[in-house]
């Protein structure tokens, strides 16, 4: 059991729509912006040169609905609880261990070495595991998830973020996977982190794992900055330099969760659990990690 801790007229005339202007040969009709003249007019009868089809996805390229509930969820006015955490460097800034040069590293190495193989890979599993019908797997992910995160700041974020995100997705998308999976959390079954959530969510509103994979790694990344912005370690421009800056470490690191299976999943950022551990105990805070 797991606890939360806190859309005619004559001959040789066009007409279209309303407020069309139709007269006799070498007439312009203005409907929707269609010309017509005498002969050798382009007209709408047979052998006519029709409108070139709008331009669609092509087999490789993402649904555009898709595209929209990625960028739906990785808003930061997608109220998921990400605004309430610093991912540990409210830690680093009460240590003095950062500053706004080394600030883009720090977001890199938190990247690569804790979010990726932790949160990115298991949210890469949670999604196969719901677009294959295993909840019971997904289960097991989330709960491998959750043992991995030593300190209790950093599970009892997981656990709250994650809540959050099932209970408004599935009244925003009325997916039953979500639903379902939210429930179970309600009862305490799992403990409902916030990656496999994100991979329930995800998987089952069509959303194609690598892509759902590296919007939610931009979601960190954006809320890393925000951060950063709300504890005065940047402004907002650099901020922006840094989003654009970390994208070809986000890319490594969604190719490489995509690889792993569920025994690789573990974060390796000790620092990081060293500054959320103190950071539990400090006397003031603005986070809640």
């Amino acid at each position: 059991m797991y606890r939360e801790d806190h859309d005619t007229t004559g001959p040789g005339t066009r007409a279209s729509g309303s407020g069309t202007r139709a007269s006799g040969p070498g007439t312009r009709a203005s409907g929707s912006g269609t010309r017509a003249s005498g002969p050798g007019t382009r007209t709408s009868g047979p052998g006519t040169q029709a409108p070139a089809p709008a331009a669609s996805a092509g087999p490789a390229e993402p649904s555009l609905a898709h595209l929209l509930v990625g960028l739906q969820l990785t808003d930061s006015a997608f109220p998921s609880g990400f605004y309430t955490l610093s991912h540990s460097l409210e830690g680093f800034a009460q240590a003095r261990a950062v500053d706004s040069e080394t600030l883009p590293a720090l977001l890199e190495s938190l990247l690569v070495h804790g979010v990726g193989p932790a949160d990115a890979t298991a949210l890469a599993l949670a999604h196969r595991a719901t677009r294959e019908g295993r909840p019971e797997t997904v289960a097991l992910v989330d709960e491998h998830l959750f043992a991995t995160k030593l300190g209790q700041e950093m599970r009892r974020a997981a656990t709250r973020t994650g809540r959050q995100l099932l209970d408004l997705a599935a009244e925003v998308y009325g997916c039953p996977e979500i639903a379902a999976y939210h429930a179970r959390v309600v009862r305490r079954e799992v403990p409902g982190t916030q990656a496999v959530a994100a991979g329930i969510t995800y998987a089952a509103t069509g959303v194609p794992v690598r892509q759902a994979v590296a919007c939610d790694l931009f979601a960190f990344c954006a809320s890393f900055a925000g951060a950063a912005l709300r504890l005065r370690l940047t402004d907002h421009r650099r901020a922006q330099v840094m989003l654009h800056a970390v994208a070809p470490a986000i890319e490594r690191t969604v190719e490489a969760a995509l690889r792993r299976e569920l025994a690789d999943v573990g974060a390796t950022a000790f620092a990081s659990d060293i500054m959320s551990g103190r950071h539990e105990r400090a006397e003031a805070r603005l986070f809640a990690s």
